[in-house]
């Protein structure tokens, strides 16, 4: 992060009481806790479900139930039971009901408060920066739980059976859970009431804007469910044998780029705007994606893709901020929520899909599909929303 962005930072938590302040660091903490888990789980689990006998298929249901239930329960849950269990049924029931994350992004019942919590606490100057730092801490502990992914390796070379190494990662994965709950625990019962009381919760005015960004999102989410992370891995795994060691390395270097792309997406979102930003840089990164479903060489799809990686999420800060600046603060929590939900549902359709299609001749049209499909989603929302400008573009 530039040392501009760390002055912004300080000054901001400097405008904050005391009590404000530990909430943002709480829920910047439970974030980073989130992301590591997440970071080497997306990785870790299509390397067990093959070493366990899974297809690609039977992956994408896996991946297509994670995301279903993400919004029903907890980290902690999964992390116990996935080791437990190796047949499909069970494992795809598992993972509806903890919530494993084979996407690396932000899904769950947590995300709309916490989206809504850090928008009640900043400015409308300030607003789409607090959001790329909150993205920007979850890049980079996603980035390091990749890094993580090679453990099973590690500890394969010191005598552990495959298995028995990849299952040790769920339980570090549900401890990391525990720590997340634990941040979440910090936060005062308060401000729980009122980000969840009814009056601040109904849509209102900004309803007919809600549900039109809610489609587009909706259609962005399930363009991206045929490339969410666990399923690229997969990718990588069977088209070009890429290892686990390798995988991790290269997962690691794709979430550095994404976290710096953030506070790049501040800046820009700043002087070009929030719509411009996100559909500017999101074409390029999906013209990336298309080219590498045809390239035959490993070297120039780990570019491609790195490419994409740095130019792909800059929409996430601006696409929060931008929802939270365009309907009034007592619809926040439910704008979040009407986006975030339709967004999970909609990715969770194509996992299972794109599972199938890499089982085919040609296991690179899942790459295209989300690449055209995301292309389509930004054009359409460049011309339905280049007109509604937060306040201040105004």
């Amino acid at each position: 992060m530039a040392q501009s962005d760390f002055n912004r930072a300080a000054a901001l938590l400097e405008r904050l009481g005391g009590a404000a302040r530990a909430d943002v660091v709480s829920l910047y903490a439970a974030r980073a806790a989130r992301g590591f888990g997440d970071g080497f789980a997306a990785i870790i689990l299509p390397a067990y479900l093959l070493e366990i006998g899974f297809n690609p298929f039977q992956i994408g249901v896996v991946a297509t139930a994670a995301l279903l239930g993400s919004a029903a329960t907890t980290l902690v849950v999964t992390g116990i039971a996935i080791p437990s269990v190796q047949h499909l049924a069970f494992i795809a029931v598992v993972a509806f009901i903890g919530t494993i994350n084979p996407t690396t992004g932000d899904i769950g019942v947590h995300v709309p408060l916490e989206q809504a919590a850090l928008a009640h606490r900043a400015s409308d100057k300030e607003r789409t920066h607090v959001f790329a730092r909150y993205s920007l801490i979850g890049a980079l502990s996603i980035a390091g739980g990749a890094l993580a992914a090679g453990a099973p390796d590690l500890l394969v070379s010191f005598g552990a059976g495959k298995i028995g190494a990849l299952q040790a990662m769920f339980y570090a994965y549900a401890a990391l859970g525990l720590v997340g709950a634990w941040f979440y625990s910090r936060l005062p019962r308060a401000e729980v009431k009122e980000e969840t009381a009814p009056q601040a919760t109904a849509l209102g005015p900004s309803r007919r804007t809600v549900y039109k960004l809610a489609a587009l999102f909706s259609l962005d989410s399930f363009a991206g469910g045929f490339t969410v992370q666990s399923l690229m891995a997969l990718w990588l795994f069977e088209r070009f044998d890429l290892s686990l060691a390798a995988a991790s390395a290269f997962f690691f270097w794709s979430n550095v780029l994404t976290a710096f792309s953030y506070p790049v997406a501040a800046r820009l979102g700043r002087r070009f705007g929030l719509v411009n930003t996100m559909v500017f840089t999101h074409i390029p990164s999906s013209v990336c994606l298309i080219l590498a479903a045809f390239s035959p060489n490993l070297t120039v799809v780990l570019a491609l893709l790195l490419v994409r990686s740095a130019l792909s999420q800059m929409d996430v800060p601006t696409r929060t901020s931008y929802v939270m600046a365009v309907v009034t603060p007592a619809e926040r929590t439910a704008a979040a929520s009407m986006t975030a939900v339709p967004r999970s549902l909609a990715s969770a359709v194509s996992p299972a899909l794109s599972g199938a299609l890499l089982s085919t001749a040609f296991a690179g049209l899942p790459l295209i599909i989300c690449g055209v499909l995301k292309i389509v989603y930004d054009l359409s929302l460049l011309f339905s929303f280049r007109h509604i400008k937060p306040p201040e573009e105004s």
